[in-house]
């Protein structure tokens, strides 16, 4: 039997895809926040670059997420962000 793919919605666009084609930025109780891993509470954002170059994006993770993001935590954010562009656009 043929299962459905899991969807998600963008905290940014509010659009669904498939989760496979989303950034998950996870808040675990022992470990911290984390990108794509960890159980707990977690916030996805497409990888268009209209998502995560949103002015917002740092008020709407926290508020996804019920938390204060460090300014450490968003800058690792950042870079990582720029190497999954740096990546999709290389399969183009």
């Amino acid at each position: 039997m043929k299962q459905n793919p899991v969807m998600r919605i963008c905290i940014s666009c509010r659009k669904t895809y498939d989760r496979k084609n989303l950034l998950k930025i996870t808040k675990d109780n022992k470990q911290g926040i984390m990108l794509q891993k960890g159980m707990g509470r977690s916030a996805y954002i497409c990888k268009s670059k209209k998502c995560y170059s949103d002015s917002k994006i740092k008020k709407k993770l926290q508020k996804a997420l019920k938390t204060y993001l460090e300014p450490e935590f968003i800058d690792i954010f950042e870079k990582e962000i720029a190497s999954y562009y740096d990546y999709s656009n290389k399969g183009i």
